[in-house]
């Protein structure tokens, strides 16, 4: 016999998804007497950005060695698919190509790469993902619009001090526009919103120069897009009687290129640094209204424009025009600091290099999770109980059954914790409510194919089992992430089943398993009764039916039973043989 033993009942709250090992390795101790060199890349709509990085880890903080651009415009998508074009792919795929080889050059411990709102919306956004792994090994994160815009606020604050007053920070890039509320602490408000220069401009810009009913119909376009959002961040600010006004804060490429040309007309010359150089309401409207009026060929030759940012600045500006106008902010101050170096932060913290001010960033998927269970009215003790069940299983089973890791822990109490989720719209099929739930829920600190697996995990802890004719089961397109849902979810299963009567009725489980040439086939799943006299039947009637599928999968057999006296109170281990 071998024999592993958990007692989740010693634990007092919730277990948290990165024990007994953070979701990253840590850095190693003989690395954090030498300064690592990171590279962190931006796949946006109308630019690929990178930026090389050196590590302070004493402090800590991070100097910029080196800044890549390439417009490769991946968001020119195919007008009859809506597809990433060929062309665009290309581009980028060259551009990466270079990126990475200067990568090499600077000697990088790691790239950091995520893609956006192009990739993000692309029916073939995925297999592009996965042409560019096979092509130049480079893993590329898939983020939601509210994970962007988590990691741009991260980048501000580390260039940045808010001083405990709340910031409004806009981000406009190619294809969505980034708003985030917060005083240096937590983010108050969180959103993406689908107004960007290259989308809009694409949409609705057919004239050169525009007509005033297309500039009007992208006028009443923008101002219908970010209306609620930025009621949302008055309504907050109100409730906050924070005294003076709100700061607006803009960071990246089309908000860049009007401070450059504000600090032109006004000084001469932009400074060196434009690292919170200022400029006006009144001036973008000036320079909105002069935009209008010119050719794109016209617009190009304005100094600091250029042939790419020409074409699409008038949309840019006529965004930004419309978010200070609906905020009653007359000036913004430019970061120029956003979603690269906020790549950077989230990295640091994966590796426990900061733990002051931004310390909550490092529990952010715990907090994201709880309070998306909170809003679906989740029975959370009940949550708490299967999700402990859900992790005892995976450890025992960790090495025998299956050989996942941290990261994989971590989704499965994701789904423990979410299982449920659907009962907030029927208990018919809630399990297939739980998914689109989930799928949606704007989870923070994951990425989308992380979220794909918590959703897929979640939908199958009752009723079929993974089916490749199932359309969230065709979402994982990666075989890899298949076998995770296909080994996971039987362990899920087999918690929901433990605490059938929401009374805490088994307070820890054991897992005994008998092999048969190395390889084990059965396991006793011994259960301690919280009470001694109960007798426990209604779990082990549902274990009876939900133990089917995690036999199936692993190809054994499973005992369930309670543990005599005497034998609760021995060497979890003496038993092993």
């Amino acid at each position: 016999m071998i024999s592993s033993r958990a007692n989740p009942t010693h634990r007092s709250a919730t277990p948290t998804p990165l024990d007994p090992e953070p979701t990253e390795p840590l850095l190693p101790e003989s690395q954090l007497l030498v300064a690592p060199v990171l590279a962190a890349i931006d796949v946006g709509t109308n630019s690929l950005h990178m930026v090389v990085v050196r590590i302070n880890p004493r402090i800590p903080s991070f100097s910029i060695i080196s800044r890549e651009k390439a417009t490769v415009r991946l968001g020119e998508y195919c007008d009859k698919t809506g597809a990433l074009a060929p062309a665009a792919m290309e581009r980028a795929l060259e551009a990466l190509d270079r990126f990475c080889r200067i990568a090499q050059g600077f000697q990088v411990q790691s790239i950091v790469a995520v893609a956006t709102s192009a990739v993000r919306e692309a029916p073939n956004g995925a297999d592009f993902l996965k042409r560019i792994e096979r092509a130049l090994g480079l893993r590329v994160e898939l983020i939601s619009g509210q994970e962007e815009a988590r990691r741009i606020y991260l980048g501000v604050l580390s260039a940045m001090e808010f001083h405990n007053r709340l910031h409004v920070v806009v981000d406009i890039g190619g294809g969505s526009t980034e708003l985030i509320l917060g005083d240096g602490q937590e983010p108050e408000f969180l959103r993406s919103v689908k107004v960007g220069a290259v989308r809009l401009t694409q949409a609705f810009l057919h004239t050169d120069p525009p007509t005033p009913a297309e500039l009007q119909a992208l006028r009443q376009h923008i101002r219908g897009m970010l209306e609620a959002p930025i009621e949302q961040i008055k309504r907050i600010f109100e409730l906050r009687k924070q005294q003076g006004s709100l700061t607006l804060v803009g960071t990246s490429g089309t908000i860049e290129t009007l401070a450059q040309l504000d600090a032109r007309r006004r000084l001469g010359n932009p400074p060196s640094r434009m690292q919170g150089y200022e400029f006006s309401l009144e001036a973008l409207r000036t320079y909105s209204k002069e935009f209008r009026a010119l050719t794109i060929a016209e617009r190009q030759k304005l100094p600091g424009l250029g042939e790419k940012r020409g074409e699409i600045i008038l949309a840019g500006t006529m965004i930004l025009e419309e978010v200070m106008s609906l905020l009653e902010i007359e000036q913004i101050q430019f970061c120029e600091r956003a979603l690269r170096e906020g790549l950077i932060v989230d990295w640091m913290i994966s590796q426990g290099l900061i733990e002051d001010r931004l310390r909550y960033h490092s529990s952010v998927r715990r907090r994201s999770i709880l309070k998306l269970a909170e809003k679906y009215q989740v029975e959370i003790p009940y949550a708490e109980r299967v999700a402990e069940f859900s992790l005892s299983l995976f450890d025992q089973t960790r090495g025998l059954l299956h050989r996942w890791g941290s990261r994989e822990r971590t989704l499965l109490w994701a789904a423990a914790m979410l299982h449920n989720c659907g009962h907030f719209i029927s208990h018919a099929a809630h399990h297939k409510h739980s998914y689109y739930l989930i799928r949606h829920g704007e989870l923070l600190g994951f990425n989308e194919e992380e979220v794909e697996l918590i959703a897929n995990l979640a939908r199958y802890h009752r009723k079929s089992p993974p089916k490749k004719k199932h359309d969230n089961f065709q979402h994982l397109t990666d075989e890899r992430d298949r076998q995770i849902v296909m080994e996971l979810s039987p362990l899920l299963r087999m918690a929901c089943a433990l605490d059938r009567r929401r009374l805490q009725a088994i307070q820890s489980l054991h897992c005994r398993f008998q092999l048969l040439e190395e390889a084990p086939r059965q396991m006793e799943l011994i259960l301690d009764p919280k009470h001694p006299n109960d007798d426990c039947a209604l779990e082990l009637w549902s274990l009876k039916a939900k133990k089917e599928v995690f036999e199936q999968q692993f190809k054994l057999e499973v005992i369930p039973k309670l543990s005599p006296q005497a034998e609760r109170t021995l060497d979890p281990f003496g038993a092993a043989i």
